[in-house]
């Protein structure tokens, strides 16, 4: 039998070998799942000697990643804003990028709006419901998406970060009219598809192979939906309320101009640690 430290170098020294850029932290991602195990007791028990099935285990993980599936795919978890998110390959994986939507939320309804009823369109995993959710207590907030499947994670990470009381799920189409019980709120946010329809095939093969390509792509210029959520559901805002959006490189401006001339009283970005203009925002 092997330790979990051999099992560790083994599959590390497999990644690094197959280009995997952060292979060091993958190993140990893939070694803790394989063993039950969090990344934190798997450094603790590096000495110990694991059995056969823990073994075998690693090697199918590892295989995976070699050949090119994501490592969220492979546990079934991923991080996001500090909260555990179970991801399928029904949703997307959730990425620091989003984060700084999250960040925008806060700044905008802390000390204006704490108890904000909070729209969060085109929810995927639900990990911007979750972490609004969880950083301004007093909200109340409603997920939806078009899809069941995805639903189904988002309502599991609703569940598993102690939301059901405050977040609920919709089914619905983020690019037609929204279900007439849905109700008014005071802000909107959405990270929707933007991948131009173009640029899917020259995407990287984790991401184009294995992630839902209708979660990314976002028509012939990426503008697809922000048209459609900005004709559909500003209704929903009040005066004075917010639509806030997640944008790809390049698009800050035509959808702040998208924005401003559907009669928002004005629009703003923010940038990412990227020097990119990641979110975009309308005040109504």
């Amino acid at each position: 039998m092997k330790t979990y430290n051999e099992l560790y170098f083994t599959a590390r020294n497999a990644l690094r070998a197959h280009g995997v850029e952060a292979y060091e932290l993958e190993a140990r991602v893939l070694v803790a799942c394989a063993a039950g195990k969090t990344t934190t007791e798997l450094l603790r028990d590096l000495s110990f000697y694991t059995t056969p099935y823990v073994e075998k285990r690693v090697e199918e993980f590892t295989a995976r990643r070699v050949a090119g599936e994501p490592v969220a795919y492979i546990t079934g978890a991923w991080e996001f804003y500090g909260l555990p998110m179970k991801v399928t390959p029904d949703v997307l994986i959730p990425r620091m990028d989003t984060e700084l939507l999250v960040d925008t939320a806060k700044e905008l309804l802390t000390g204006r709006k704490m108890d904000a009823r909070i729209l969060d369109l085109c929810c995927g995993s639900g990990c911007i419901t979750c972490a609004v959710g969880h950083e301004l207590p007093a909200t109340r907030l409603v997920a939806v998406d078009i899809s069941a499947t995805a639903l189904e994670v988002c309502r599991q990470n609703i569940s598993m970060n102690r939301l059901s009381s405050r977040a609920i799920t919709v089914q619905a189409d983020a690019t037609a009219s929204p279900p007439m019980s849905i109700g008014r709120f005071d802000m909107i946010l959405s990270n929707p598809p933007y991948i131009p329809s173009a640029e899917i095939l020259t995407l990287d093969s984790s991401v184009r192979d294995y992630e839902p390509i209708w979660a990314l792509d976002g028509g012939k210029n990426g503008l697809k939906f922000y048209k459609s959520i900005i004709k559909y559901w500003k209704s929903l805002l009040p005066e004075g309320g917010y639509l806030l959006f997640e944008v790809g490189e390049g698009q800050a401006e035509p959808v702040k101009e998208m924005l401003l001339s559907a009669g928002f009283r004005s629009a703003d970005t923010r940038v990412d640690t990227g020097g990119v203009q990641r979110v975009v925002f309308g005040i109504m």
